[in-house]
């Protein structure tokens, strides 16, 4: 079978339409060839997964108008012009009534080939992206859903299924922002004990004065304000759940304590030598090596271990990328939910592509505040006026008309390149991604086109 994706070829002309498809073949695309445009397009639906490339000058239907119907099936399929007829005004009409890409008869066929795989790629984020929308719709709507289909995270949903209703405690691993606090209510609500309290205890926010009281409780006159007798966190927490979060900043005297509690499962409140027994589970979490920590003298060995019974390690978002697009999506949807907007808006492959290649040292929480902001609509303002320059750039080739159409084209190829450039300050990645073409393309139509991104750095 072949890997690359579907090809469909349109051109009355048999050794035309012969030849490029065994060059397609060769590089293992799915190629079905017509002689006339009425019999490509019974077979296009809305969710067909290729690209369309058809001749211009065809009789019965010519590929302009076969463009035409195949955009009102779906106006993002791709769809590949080529002519051996053409000429600049032809050009600059087929791309802006939504031609993929236009190519004068004849070229070379990497030229071709390159042109293909691009237009492929673009469907394939397409169909992703609608995938992931329809994913999302059906999935229950329930905010503490683990989202993502990357091999890390269907691990760590197995892990929570496989240890939800046992009673070792827990200690889970991962950056901040990837999700901690999520995998343990997770683990509570899977287990038996869903139905009695999850008790989330921030170790780095609580006032060191008061964190012992906060944690076990007070008798009445233990002291100075403490006027009535106060449950602790962890005796609200019986039969429940106690997830520490930041377990790394307790205090090294607490730690003692809380290691007599996982130990017994007893406390005793402050200012009291009653025990009182407990049904709790321990889940903790950090986003430092506590092993180290422990070898350093910064948290003590003994906690360490006996909360190490069982070790969930949660990656960064930018070790499972493939993740993305289904988080943005969901994230995009509760965004939605809490600014009161009914529709949510639909961000394009080329946007998902671009999430896709950044760090994301934040992590789900800095990538939930880029979903924020784009149901907001602010990410769109530095593009906006994208579609007026690449206008701008065709308007002024066809004002300095060069001979021939390759020329042409190459002209308007270089100035829409150098804007891109300019507007990214040389940023080759950010350029790249907004033209909607790879690393390795974008360097060779530099190349090509005699344009050094030294000259785009400065300005």
């Amino acid at each position: 079978m072949a890997r690359n994706g579907k090809v469909f070829l349109v051109d009355d002309e048999k050794v035309v339409r012969l030849s490029l498809k065994r060059g397609l073949q060769n590089k293992d695309y799915e190629v079905e060839d017509f002689g006339e445009a009425q019999d490509a397009l019974s077979s296009i639906s809305k969710d067909w997964p290729g690209v369309l490339v058809s001749d211009v000058m065809m009789p019965k239907m010519d590929g302009l108008t076969l463009m035409e119907k195949v955009k009102a099936i779906d106006p993002e399929i791709p769809v590949i012009l080529i002519t051996g007829q053409g000429n600049i005004a032809m050009a600059v009409q087929a791309i802006q009534n939504g031609a993929y890409d236009f190519l004068e008869k004849p070229f070379a066929t990497d030229t071709f080939i390159g042109a293909i795989k691009r237009a492929m790629e673009k469907r394939n984020l397409v169909l992703e992206v609608r995938r992931l929308q329809s994913t999302i719709s059906h999935q229950s709507e329930t905010k503490n859903a683990i989202i993502g289909k990357s091999p890390a995270i269907e691990h760590v949903r197995q892990l929570v299924s496989n240890i939800a209703d046992a009673n070792a405690d827990i200690l889970i691993l991962g950056e901040t922002g990837t999700g901690k606090d999520l995998v343990a209510q997770n683990i509570h609500q899977a287990s038996k004990r869903k139905n009695h309290n999850f008790t989330a205890i921030n170790c780095g926010a609580m006032p060191e004065n008061i964190i012992e009281s906060e944690l076990f409780g007070h008798e009445a006159g233990a002291f100075t304000g403490a006027d009535r007798k106060r449950i602790g966190k962890f005796e609200h927490a019986h039969k429940g759940t106690v997830f520490l979060d930041e377990i790394e900043s307790m205090p090294l005297h607490l730690q003692v304590k809380l290691l007599r509690v996982i130990q017994e499962k007893a406390i005793e409140r402050v200012g009291s030598n009653e025990t009182i027994s407990l049904d709790i589970r321990i889940i903790a979490a950090t986003k430092t090596d506590l092993k180290i920590a422990s070898e350093n003298n910064l948290f003590r060995e003994d906690l360490y271990y006996r909360l190490n019974v069982v070790q969930i390690s949660l990656p960064p978002l930018r070790e499972r990328t493939e993740d993305i697009p289904l988080l943005f999506q969901h994230l995009v949807r509760d965004a939605c939910s809490r600014y009161n907007q009914q529709t949510p808006p639909i961000p394009s492959p080329e946007y998902i592509l671009n999430l896709q290649n950044q760090r994301w040292e934040g992590n789900i929480r800095e990538l939930k505040n880029e979903a924020d902001k784009f149901v907001l609509g602010l990410p769109q303002d530095s593009g906006s006026s994208g579609q007026n320059d690449i206008q701008l750039s065709i308007q002024q080739a066809l004002e300095n008309p060069l001979t021939g159409l390759n020329n042409q084209l190459a002209a308007i190829e270089k100035k829409l390149i150098a804007q891109e450039l300019t507007r990214n300050k040389g940023d080759i990645k950010r350029t790249y991604t907004n033209l909607g073409l790879s690393r390795q393309t974008l360097y060779n139509r530099l190349k090509a086109l005699g344009l050094k991104r030294k000259q785009f750095t400065q300005i």
